[in-house]
């Protein structure tokens, strides 16, 4: 395959591409030029015939279902294709990929469908068998689009999976189950809330009227997510120790421990919480 976008119309074929996600990405291949077919659920195609002429296949399935395509299209493919997926875990379907003749490139875009563009969006690349110059390309599109690229193994992907969406998941869950328990009604909690704490109380409201299923298989899928939570159920133990002990001492310890953590990020995590406080406001 020669390098896409680059001398010749690449073609790309979504798997999954009449979904909200396989649409997104039709259109930022369409606006690059490249051509786009899309398949989904049913079709009357045969699958060969569909990925015969394609230069890239991408895989944009639910993920638990995600292995099972790769399966099904990994040994229809040649080598001088590419074959990625958009799943947020990767190690299992880039280990599933590998198995095709085609080069294997992992992909997870850290966003959902709403966005309109890829401007200061981050996608994370995990690269198998397929060297630069052959999924350069098709990154090249990203960023031109706007998005920040982020390059790393399959197995350290996972881990950070574990913190930036199992953990932060799991907390807003938490939250959540935790106000419905106390028997508390959001519509009184926001009347209480000053900016900060409604974009906090926000997280929990634009995760609950998402997918379940989507969630659930986050922190389920993601065998690096049990060592996170179970490091969680200890933080939450510890702190919960120290504010009932009444000890100001024993809580600062903790607080000051974390603190100096992450000293480095606080500036930054000022400004920019104070910059949505601000557009809450302005709103």
């Amino acid at each position: 395959m020669s390098s896409e976008g680059e001398g010749k119309e690449t073609t790309v074929g979504i798997i999954g591409g009449t979904g909200q996600m396989g649409s997104f990405f039709a259109g930022v291949f369409r606006r690059a030029g490249w051509k786009v077919a899309a398949r989904g659920r049913k079709s009357d195609q045969p699958l060969d015939r569909f990925l015969d002429p394609c230069d890239i296949v991408m895989i944009v399935v639910p993920i638990r279902a995600t292995i099972g395509v790769i399966e099904e299209v990994a040994p229809l493919l040649r080598a001088d294709q590419l074959l990625c997926d958009l799943t947020s875990l990767k190690t299992g379907p880039v280990r599933a990929m590998v198995r095709s003749k085609a080069g294997v490139v992992g992909l997870h875009p850290m966003f959902g469908p709403g966005v309109e563009t890829l401007q200061g969006q981050t996608i994370v690349v995990t690269p198998a068998t397929a060297p630069e110059e052959r999924y350069g390309p098709m990154v090249r599109v990203f960023t031109a689009d706007g998005a920040r690229i982020t390059v790393t193994t399959p197995e350290h992907h996972d881990r950070m999976m574990a913190i930036v969406q199992g953990l932060t998941h799991f907390m807003t869950l938490c939250m959540a189950d935790t106000m419905r328990r106390q028997r508390i009604e959001i519509e009184e909690v926001l009347t209480y809330t000053s900016p900060i704490y409604r974009i906090q109380l926000g997280l929990i409201g634009r995760l609950l009227s998402q997918d379940a299923g989507l969630y659930g298989d986050m922190l389920q899928m993601n065998p690096a997510v049990g060592p996170v939570l179970a490091d969680c159920e200890e933080a939450v133990q510890s702190l919960r120790a120290s504010v009932q002990s009444g000890d100001p001492d024993r809580f600062s310890r903790f607080f000051l421990e974390n603190a100096e953590k992450y000293s480095i990020y606080g500036p930054q995590a000022t400004a920019e919480t104070d910059h949505l406080i601000q557009c809450l406001v302005a709103r």
